[in-house]
């Protein structure tokens, strides 16, 4: 059997657990991986991604249903997937995206009371037989350097914008 070498688990796994939602904004406020912030959205990176870049677009507002969100949270969380598209075909390169939201633990949410839409970077042929045969992924960059290229990004695009 093959070892992968995943450092960042250890600090998860010894680490304190914040009290309460894991993405509402107060335990969050400090986060290495919070990487722009809207009025009434953020986005943050997958601590434990699918690929590396697994980005999510979280409402501020703790809250588990689309039809609970105001129009403006509706549009804002919305250009925030645009905004981190852009970043991720920049920085990341992709061959294509899963976008998504899993509503329900039955749906596969791991967090099921604070809606959330992954944005996972794809490439052809990025997943093989690990995730099939060892429910194993393979992340192929340090955490860290993807937040840096990414974090710099999200503050070029924007300053162009605004």
């Amino acid at each position: 059997m093959e070892s992968i070498y995943a450092p960042w688990r250890s600090a998860y796994i010894r680490g304190k657990k914040p009290d309460g939602c894991i993405f509402c904004k107060n335990s969050l406020r400090e986060d290495d991986f919070l990487l722009w912030e809207g009025k009434a959205a953020y986005v943050l990176m997958n601590r434990y991604p699918y690929s590396s870049g697994h980005l999510m677009v979280i409402p501020f507002r703790h809250l588990g249903q689309i039809h609970d969100l105001t129009a403006e949270e509706k549009v804002e969380i919305f250009d925030l997937v645009d905004l981190s598209l852009a970043v991720l075909t920049e920085t990341m390169k992709p061959d294509g995206f899963n976008l998504g939201m899993n509503l329900g633990k039955v749906a596969g949410a791991g967090v099921d009371d604070h809606l959330h839409t992954h944005i996972v970077p794809r490439w052809s042929g990025d997943h093989n037989f690990m995730t099939v045969t060892g429910a194993t992924r393979v992340v192929s960059e340090d955490l860290m350097e993807t937040r840096n290229k990414l974090l710099t990004c999200f503050e070029r695009i924007s300053l162009q914008e605004g």
